[in-house]
C-alpha cells in the first residue's frame, strides 16, 4: 500500500496516513460491514487527529476523504469547520474542495452556515471567474432565506457579467433565491428579460427557467414578462427551429430540443388565460408543430410539449385540431411510452374538443387490445370518457366482443367499465338486458354484487320483458354455467318466472320459441346447486328457486323435495335450516304453499337506486372522504326522484355517534370508530363460510335473505315469514307454524323457573351466540345478560373479542370473557356477562348491535349482526 508522510506543525513527530485512492480501495475490499466500519473508524480517527493538530498541508485531502465517507452514510459533522477554513483559503484547489464539502456536508438548516455568508460575498466579487462560479454553485445549492436576502444584490449584478458561464450560473442561483424569498422576484425581472437576448444556448435555457420561476412568484412579474418577453421567446423559437445543423447542440438531428421545450413551457405559462398572448404565439406554435420531424424521439418530445402548450392556452380551434391529430399519430407509434403519454394527453384534451378526439376513436379502441397492460387500462379509461348517447352501442359492442378474448387479468377492469357504460347510457331496457346477459355469460365471475342486484330489480319492473329474460338466461346458463353471477341471476329468474319459460309466454317478435319442460327447469337449478356446493349464497338461492318451482310445477314436487332434503345434514346452518323448513312446506303445508310462494312483488326501483347510491357514498366516505361513486357510473333516477344524502350513521338503532354509550372488551378501539364498525360502515365479511352481512342498505339481499341473521323467537303470530319468500297475512294455527316436523329448533325452550326465555341472539355458519337473562328484584330497568358463544367451524378460533353497541337511552357494561379461544366443532363455549340498563323501560325495547372478531390460522376474521328479538319486558 502506498503511504504518504504527513508532517505536523510541531516538526518533531511524523504521522503515516492512507492516501484517498488507497482508502477507497481498502473500503471496497472489505468482505463484511464490520470490516468496512473498522476501516472507516480508523480513517476518521486519523482525520480527527490531523484536524486537532492543525494540519494545513493535507487539509483538502482529508476533506476529500471525509466526503467519500459521508456518501457511504457515516457521520462527518466534525469536518464542517474544516470546510469553512478551506473556503477562506486563497488558492483555487482549497476553495474547490471547501465548496464541494460545503454542499455535501451541510444544508440550509445548519447554524454553521451563517459563518460562511461573508466568505461567499467576497468570492462573488472575486476577480477570478472560476472562484465566482464556485460561490454561485454553492449558493444555488444551500442558500437559506437569510443568505438570499444578504447576497441577492451580488447575484443580480452577476447576471450582467460578460462571461456566459457566470451568467448561466447566476441565473440558476437566482432561481433558488426567488424560491426562498418570492418578494425578491421584482429585483430580477429586468435582468431576466435582458438575458433572453443572449446568443449562448446555456444562458438562454437558464434565463427561460428563471422567467418561469418569476411567473410563479408573483402576478406582477407575470404581467411584466408578458409585455416584455413574448417577442424574444418567439424569436428564439423561430431561430432554433430554422437554424442549420450545429454539432454542439444537435440531438438526433434536432437542434437543441431542451431549449425548444423550455421555451414552449414558458409560452404556456404566459398564454394561459390571456387571449392576446395566445393569439401572438399561435403562428409560431403552428410552425413548430408542422415542421418538427416525428420520426425521431427528440422531435416527438418537442411535438408533445407543443401540444401541451396549445391545450394550455387560448388557442384557435384549428390549432387544437392540429394538436389532437399529432396525438393521434402518436397512438400509431410503436414506442409504448409515446402511446402512453398520448393517451394521457387525450384524456385532458377531451374536455377541450371532444369531436376532434372522437375522430381517433378507432385507434383508441385498438389500444384497448394492446399487449401492454398500462396502455390497455389508460385506453379503456379514455374510451369510457368518449362514450355518449350517439356512439354507446357501437363502442359497447366493440368492448363486449373484446371481453370474450381478453386476458384474465384485464377482464375485471373491462367488465366494470362495460357495466358502468351500459347502466349510464341505457335508454332501451331490451338493449340493457341483452348487454348485461352477454357480460354475465362472458365474465360473470368479475361482476360486482350491486350490478346484478340492479339487473334483478330492473327485470322485476319490466313485466313485458320477464319472459324474454328468463328464456335468455336459461339459454345462457346452459352455455356458460361456470359464471357465478350468471347462475345467481338465472336461478332467481327461473324460480320467479318458471311458467313463462316452460310455456313460452310474453314472446317478443324477434324471439324463436324454445322447448323447455318442467323437468328441464328443475334440472338447471339442480345442476347449479351441485356445481356451487361451496358457495352458500348461490346454494341458498337455488333452494329458494326450487321451493318456488314446487309451487309453479306441482308434478315436480316429489323430486324437488328429495333434492332439497339432501341438505338437511349440511354443516352450514343456513342451508340446513332452509332445507328442513322448505321440505316441511312441500310435504305438510300444501294448503298455504300457493299463497306463501306467490311471485315476488315488483321491487321499488327508485328506492333501490337511492339506497344503492347512499350505501356507496357511505362506503367511499369512510375510506377516503371522497364523493360517492358507484361502480356503475352516475345513477339515472326516475323523474322527480332526488338523490338524498347518505343515511345518518346510526339510523338503524337510533344511535348517535356522538353520545351513544359503547362498551368494548378491546380498550384500544376508539368509541366512534368502533360504533361505525358495528354499523357496517366500510367493513366487509372476511369469512369464507359466510357470516353476518356487512351492510344493511341492500334491500335486494334482504328480500333474498342471503346471509346470516338473528333467529327470531317468541310466540307465533299471524304474519310469519320464511327467508327469501314473499308472504301474505294468513290465519294460522299452532300446528301450521311447526315447520320442523317435530325436530328441535335452534332456539332453546324457556326455562319454567326463569322469567325470560333463552334466545339465539346470533347464528352464522361459524358462530352461535345465545343469551340468557336475569333481573334483580325491584330493579326492572336493569338486566344481566349471560352470553354463551360456540364455535361451529372445524377450526379453533383464537384472539376472540366480543363487542357491542346500544342506543343512547341504554347503558351497557361488558365483563371480561371467560376465554379468548373458541374450541372447534362446538367442543366448549366462551361465556361473557353483559349488564344493561334501559332508561326508557316500558317505552322502548332493547336493541343491540354486536361484532365478533377472531383469528383463524393467523388470519383476521370479522362477523357482526343486529339483535332485535329480545323478549318483551326487558
Amino acid at each position: 500500500m502506498d503511504l504518504a508522510i504527513n508532517p505536523f506543525s510541531s516538526g518533531t513527530r511524523l504521522r503515516v496516513t492512507i492516501l484517498r485512492r488507497d482508502m477507497i480501495r481498502a473500503i471496497r475490499a472489505c468482505k463484511t460491514a464490520a470490516e468496512e466500519r473498522a476501516v472507516v473508524r480508523r480513517e476518521c480517527a486519523a482525520i480527527r487527529a490531523a484536524i486537532s493538530e492543525g494540519d494545513q498541508d493535507y487539509r483538502h485531502r482529508n476533506m476529500a476523504k471525509l466526503m467519500f465517507i459521508h456518501m457511504l452514510g457515516y457521520p462527518t459533522h466534525f469536518g464542517q469547520m474544516e470546510c469553512l477554513k478551506l473556503i477562506a483559503a486563497a488558492g483555487f484547489p482549497e476553495k474547490r474542495i471547501g465548496y464541494l464539502g460545503l454542499m455535501l456536508l451541510l444544508d440550509e438548516r445548519q447554524e454553521v452556515l451563517m459563518l460562511v455568508t461573508n466568505s461567499l460575498k467576497q468570492d462573488l466579487n472575486h476577480s477570478n471567474q472560476f472562484i465566482v462560479g464556485l460561490a454561485l454553485c454553492a449558493l444555488g445549492n444551500i442558500c437559506s432565506a437569510e443568505m438570499a436576502r444578504d447576497l441577492a444584490p451580488e447575484v443580480e449584478r452577476l447576471l450582467q457579467n460578460r462571461d456566459p458561464n457566470t451568467k448561466k450560473k447566476a441565473a440558476l442561483c437566482s432561481i433558488r433565491i426567488v424560491r426562498k424569498v418570492p418578494d425578491l422576484a421584482e429585483n430580477f425581472m429586468s435582468a431576466a428579460a435582458s438575458l433572453l437576448k443572449e446568443k449562448h444556448h446555456g444562458v438562454l435555457i437558464s434565463a427561460v427557467q428563471l422567467c418561469m420561476e418569476l411567473c410563479k412568484a408573483s402576478y406582477e412579474t407575470l404581467e411584466y414578462l408578458r409585455k416584455n418577453c413574448l417577442e424574444g421567446l418567439v424569436r428564439i423559437l423561430r431561430d432554433v427551429s430554422n437554424s442549420s445543423y450545429a454539432p454542439e447542440y444537435d440531438i438526433g438531428g434536432i437542434t437543441d430540443p431542451f431549449l425548444h421545450i423550455r421555451v414552449l413551457k414558458l409560452m404556456r405559462i404566459l398564454g394561459q388565460g390571456d387571449a392576446d398572448c395566445s393569439e401572438y404565439i399561435n403562428d409560431i406554435l403552428a410552425q413548430v408543430s408542422t415542421k418538427t420531424e416525428s420520426n425521431k424521439n427528440a422531435g416527438n418530445a418537442i411535438l408533445y410539449e407543443c401540444v401541451e402548450t396549445i391545450m394550455g392556452i387560448e388557442a384557435t380551434s384549428g390549432l387544437r385540431v392540429l394538436a389532437i391529430n399529432i396525438l393521434g399519430r402518436f397512438l400509431s407509434n410503436r414506442d409504448n411510452n409515446i402511446r402512453y403519454v398520448a393517451l394521457n394527453m387525450l384524456m385532458k384534451a377531451i374536455s377541450v374538443d371532444t369531436q376532434a378526439v372522437q375522430r381517433h376513436r378507432a385507434t383508441i379502441l385498438e389500444c384497448v387490445k394492446d399487449a401492454d397492460v398500462s396502455i390497455r387500462k389508460r385506453a379503456l379509461e379514455l374510451v369510457y370518457l368518449l362514450v355518449n348517447d350517439t356512439n354507446v352501442k357501437p363502442l359497447t359492442k366493440e368492448l363486449v366482443d373484446y371481453l370474450e378474448v381478453s386476458d384474465q387479468d384485464f377482464k375485471e377492469d373491462l367488465t366494470a367499465k362495460i357495466c358502468s357504460i351500459v347502466e349510464k347510457f341505457s335508454m332501451d331496457k331490451l338493449w340493457y338486458l341483452d348487454q348485461m346477459f352477454r357480460v354475465l355469460s362472458l365474465a360473470g365471475n368479475y361482476i360486482k354484487d350491486d350490478v346484478w342486484h340492479a339487473l334483478i330489480v330492473l327485470m322485476s319492473n319490466a313485466s313485458e320483458l320477464q319472459g324474454y329474460s328468463v328464456r335468455s338466461l336459461y339459454k345462457a346458463l346452459q352455455a356458460s354455467g361456470e359464471q357465478e353471477s350468471l347462475v345467481r341471476v338465472a336461478v332467481w329468474c327461473i324460480g320467479e318466472y318458471g311458467e313463462m319459460l316452460v310455456n313460452n309466454l310474453s314472446m317478443l317478435d324477434m324471439e324463436e320459441p324454445i322447448t323447455v319442460t318442467e323437468s328441464d327447469a328443475v334440472d338447471a337449478v339442480e345442476v347449479a346447486l351441485q356445481r356451487y356446493s361451496a358457495d352458500v349464497t348461490t346454494r341458498a338461492m337455488c333452494l329458494v328457486s326450487l321451493l318456488k318451482l314446487s309451487s309453479r310445477f306441482p308434478p315436480t314436487s316429489e323430486r324437488i323435495k328429495d333434492i332439497v332434503a339432501q341438505n338437511k345434514g349440511n354443516t352450514v346452518l343456513e342451508l340446513q335450516q332452509r332445507s328442513i323448513e322448505f321440505s316441511s312446506i312441500i310435504q305438510r303445508h300444501q294448503s298455504i304453499k300457493s299463497s306463501l310462494l306467490e311471485r315476488m312483488p315488483v321491487l321499488d326501483e327508485a328506492n333501490y337506486l337511492v339506497k344503492r347510491a347512499a350505501s356507496t357514498q357511505a362506503a367511499v366516505s369512510s375510506v377516503n372522504s371522497a364523493p360517492a361513486a358507484t361502480s356503475g357510473g352516475p345513477l339515472k333516477l326516475p323523474n322527480g326522484v332526488a338523490k338524498p344524502p347518505a343515511a345518518p350513521l346510526a339510523d338503524l338503532l337510533d344511535l348517535s355517534s356522538d353520545d351513544a354509550p359503547v362498551t368494548t372488551s378491546a380498550p384500544t378501539t376508539a368509541p366512534n370508530d368502533f360504533l361505525q364498525d358495528l354499523l357496517g360502515i366500510g367493513l366487509t365479511d372476511s369469512s369464507p363460510l359466510g357470516g353476518a352481512p356487512s351492510t344493511s342498505t341492500d334491500i335486494l339481499m334482504d328480500l333474498l335473505s342471503i346471509g346470516s341473521s338473528p333467529v327470531q323467537n317468541g310466540p307465533a303470530t299471524s304474519n310469519f315469514s320464511l327467508p327469501g319468500i314473499e308472504t301474505k297475512p294468513i290465519p294460522v294455527t299452532p300446528q301450521v307454524v311447526d315447520l320442523l316436523d317435530g325436530l328441535s329448533s335452534s332456539t332453546s325452550l324457556p326455562d319454567e323457573n326463569a322469567a325470560y326465555p333463552t334466545i339465539t341472539a346470533f347464528q352464522s355458519a361459524t358462530l352461535k351466540i345465545t343469551f340468557s337473562f336475569k333481573k334483580q328484584p325491584g330493579k326492572p330497568q336493569e338486566t344481566t345478560i349471560n352470553a354463551s358463544i360456540t364455535n361451529l367451524a372445524t377450526t379453533t378460533f383464537t384472539d376472540f373479542v366480543f363487542q357491542a353497541a346500544v342506543p343512547k337511552f341504554i347503558q351497557l357494561r361488558l365483563d371480561p370473557a371467560s376465554s379468548s379461544t373458541l374450541p372447534a366443532s362446538g367442543n366448549g363455549s366462551v361465556t361473557q356477562s353483559l349488564s344493561v340498563t334501559n332508561n326508557q323501560h316500558g317505552q322502548k325495547p332493547l336493541a343491540m348491535r354486536i361484532r365478533m372478531s377472531y383469528k383463524v390460522n393467523g388470519e383476521d376474521r370479522l362477523e357482526q349482526g343486529q339483535i332485535s328479538n329480545f323478549p318483551a319486558g326487558l
